[in-house]
């Protein structure tokens, strides 16, 4: 059987925790700030955590 490959897309956009969590970093904080209210720009510089029903999609993609 041969060795399964990450998916390079995912490696970058998602960590995968001791706990068994998925870590990312939230979208939107690139470009086009200007129009985005501080509030919405704080709350983008925090990292999040993919929700316990799509663990399953990315699971096989961070082998």
């Amino acid at each position: 059987m041969p060795k399964m490959k990450t998916h390079s897309g995912a490696d970058k956009r998602f960590k995968k925790l001791k706990s068994g969590l998925i870590k990312y970093t939230r979208a939107g904080r690139r470009h086009l700030l200007t129009k985005k209210s501080a509030a919405r720009k704080r709350c983008l510089r925090k990292s999040a955590y993919v929700d316990s029903c799509d663990i399953h999609h990315i699971n096989p993609l961070l082998p």
